[in-house]
């Protein structure tokens, strides 16, 4: 083979290696150079916690995981003894604060006021005696009879028995009156307390009885029946089916002008089809997707918002979890 042949094909094998080259770039940039973003999301729900606000031990637990309840219906019953205690006590207090406050009304024992009325029977006829004495005594002063000393005996006499009469007058009428206004208004303040913390019993043992404050469906339940619950402690979750929507992790560079009230539509994959959202809350998570500084490659720091965006339209069989797929 001469040389100029030899020439030829390392010529021809260079241009064959080029032409290589060049094909894998424009596969390379037609194929890899398009291919699609994809925002992934996930749909979630609102979640209502049922609590108690005192500890206790769960006695009967009433729903099942995945059975759909409303508003009303009975959930668990506890037991709480300390509470149940405690409202027989202050239910005892205000029985006995009542029959004080019913005291105070009623006024005085009838015997009191029978025995008041003697005093003063009493003293009245021994005011009417010293009267007449006195009276006789002092005419025997006028006829000079006896001295005046005598005689101021006999006024010093009656005038202790009309104090005594006037005192047994008082006694009798403190008797028929009763108890004073403010004595009685203090037992009906006493009367008041009792029967407040009776109220505030009976309202921390309706806590026994949890009752469902929302429509949903049971997702969890913690406890056991049997087993104690602290203060607070949450004894089941609810979901809120109705308040469903898609949560989104989106850099910045990807919202492309996206606003509260904007739609666009996201693959379900449980259901293969597309589902409609609208936009309702875009919040910055404070994180950030690349972390290259600016100055040595022309790069720079994006951040990654949080994109909610709930379903234009009720769509069936929706759940908690199911993935959301946005292609760009």
């Amino acid at each position: 083979m001469s040389e100029k042949q030899q020439h030829n094909n390392i010529l021809l094998a260079v241009l064959g290696l080029i032409a290589v080259i060049v094909i894998v770039g424009l596969i390379g940039f037609f194929t890899l150079g398009k291919t699609e973003e994809i925002i992934q999301g996930t749909v979630e729900v609102s979640e209502f916690r049922v609590s108690c606000k005192l500890p206790g031990r769960v006695s009967k637990i009433l729903v099942e995981e995945g059975q759909f309840v409303h508003a009303g219906d009975t959930l668990a019953i506890l037991e709480i003894p300390e509470a149940t205690a405690q409202q027989k006590v202050a239910e005892a207090t205000e029985g006995a604060v009542a029959a004080l406050s019913s005291l105070a009304d009623s006024g005085t024992r009838k015997e009191i006021i029978e025995s008041a009325e003697k005093v003063l029977d009493a003293a009245l006829a021994a005011n009417e005696i010293a009267e007449k004495t006195f009276n006789r005594i002092n005419n025997l002063f006028n006829e000079g009879v006896i001295s005046a000393q005598r005689r101021d005996e006999a006024m010093a006499a009656f005038k202790a028995t009309q104090a005594q009469v006037e005192g047994a007058r008082s006694q009798l009428q403190m008797a028929k009156n009763g108890a004073r206004s403010q004595e009685k208004e203090a037992a009906h303040k006493q009367a008041e307390a009792a029967k407040s913390a009776v109220d505030v019993v009976t309202s921390l043992l309706k806590e026994t009885v949890q009752i469902a404050a929302v429509d949903g469906e049971v997702d969890a339940i913690y406890p056991k029946e049997g087993e104690l619950v602290g203060l607070g402690s949450p004894i089941m979750s609810i979901s809120i089916m109705k308040d469903m929507w898609g949560s989104f992790n989106v850099r910045e560079d990807q919202l492309n002008g996206l606003k509260i009230g904007d739609t666009f539509k996201a693959f379900l994959p449980a259901f293969n089809q597309e589902i409609e959202l609208k936009v309702t809350h875009i919040k910055d998570e404070g994180s950030f997707a690349v972390w290259k500084a600016t100055k040595t490659n022309g790069q720079y720091d994006v951040k990654t918002f949080e994109v909610k965006a709930k379903p234009t339209q009720k769509f069936d069989g929706l759940r908690p979890g199911m993935s959301l797929i946005v292609k760009k």
